[in-house]
C-alpha cells in the first residue's frame, strides 16, 4: 500500500482550476516521507521500509528546487486570478452602496493585470516554471485580452463555462446509461449492487427486501466494500496523506511484531 501511495504521488494530475498535479504530488511525497520516518526503531524486519525511505528522500532532494519553482509559479498564478477577481465572490452590503454596486469594469481589471505583468520578472535560467508562466501569460494576454474582459461589462455573463460543462457532462453520462454505448464510473463502482424492485406500497417493498437472506446480503456487501477499497484508499491519501501513511506504518509494525513472535 505504501508503494501504491508513492506511485500515486509521482503520477498526480488534474484538470481542476489552479490545481497542479506535480506540486501536489511532491507535497504528498513529503508527507509520505514524514510518515515513514515515524516508524518505531525497535521493530524488527524494517529493512524494506529503510530502503524505501532512502529512495523517497533521494527523489525529494533531487526535485527540491523544481518543486520550489513550481510552488512560486503556482502562487503567481493565484495572484493573476486575484487580478481577475476569480473565482467571483458575493458582493457585500458595503460594496453595494458604492457606485455601480461595487462591480468592476474591464478597464480596471486590465489595469490590474498589466501592473502585475510589469512587476513580475522571473529568471528564465533559474526559474523555468515561473518563466514559462510569464511567457504564456504575456502571449495570451496580448492575443485574447479583449475577449476575456467582456464578462465585466455585460451583466449576467459568467467568468467561466464550468457550470455549462458540468451540465453537458451530466447529460452525456445520462445518455450513455440509457443507450448502453459506454459505461460510466458510477456503474463501474456500484453496478454489481443494483437491485430493481416493483412494489405498490411500502409494505410490499419491505416484504420483497426481507426475502433476501442475511447471508447473501453480507456476501454482496463484502464484494461492494472490496470494490470500493482502492477508491477510498486514494481518497484518504489525497485528503490526509500523513494520517494515511501513519496508519499503514502502524499496521506494518503490528504485523512485524506478530511475525517475529
Amino acid at each position: 500500500m505504501i508503494r501504491q501511495a508513492v506511485r500515486d504521488a509521482v503520477n498526480r494530475n488534474s484538470r481542476k482550476p489552479f490545481y497542479w498535479g506535480g506540486l501536489k504530488g511532491y507535497q504528498q511525497l513529503q508527507a509520505i516521507a514524514q510518515g515513514l520516518h515515524q516508524y518505531p526503531a525497535n521493530i524488527s524486519n524494517s529493512s524494506y521500509l529503510d530502503t524505501l525511505i532512502q529512495q523517497v528522500e533521494r527523489v525529494l532532494e533531487k526535485n527540491c528546487e523544481v518543486a520550489e519553482d513550481l510552488k512560486a509559479a503556482h502562487q503567481a498564478l493565484c495572484q493573476v486570478a486575484a487580478c481577475f477577481h476569480y473565482p467571483p465572490q458575493p458582493v457585500s452590503a458595503l460594496e453595494m452602496a458604492l457606485p455601480n454596486g461595487g462591480k468592476l469594469n474591464s478597464l480596471q481589471v486590465a489595469q490590474q493585470v498589466n501592473d502585475w505583468i510589469k512587476q513580475f520578472y522571473p529568471d528564465g535560467k533559474l526559474h523555468y516554471a515561473q518563466s514559462a508562466l510569464y511567457s504564456a501569460l504575456r502571449k495570451y494576454w496580448k492575443q485574447y485580452s479583449q475577449e476575456l474582459l467582456y464578462c465585466y461589462d455585460i451583466p449576467g455573463l459568467p467568468q467561466d463555462n464550468l457550470q455549462l460543462e458540468a451540465l453537458f457532462g451530466r447529460l452525456r453520462r445520462h445518455q450513455r446509461r440509457i443507450s448502453g454505448r459506454k459505461s460510466t464510473r458510477e456503474l463501474y463502482d456500484f453496478g454489481q449492487a443494483q437491485i430493481l424492485f416493483q412494489a405498490n406500497s411500502e409494505a410490499d417493498l419491505l416484504t420483497q427486501i426481507q426475502q433476501i437472506s442475511r447471508k447473501d446480503y453480507l456476501v454482496h456487501r463484502q464484494r461492494l466494500a472490496k470494490a470500493e477499497a482502492p477508491r477510498q484508499f486514494y481518497r484518504h491519501l489525497h485528503h490526509n496523506t500523513l494520517d494515511t501513511v501513519l496508519a499503514l506504518v502502524y499496521r506494518h509494525a503490528i504485523r512485524s511484531n506478530f511475525l517475529s513472535h
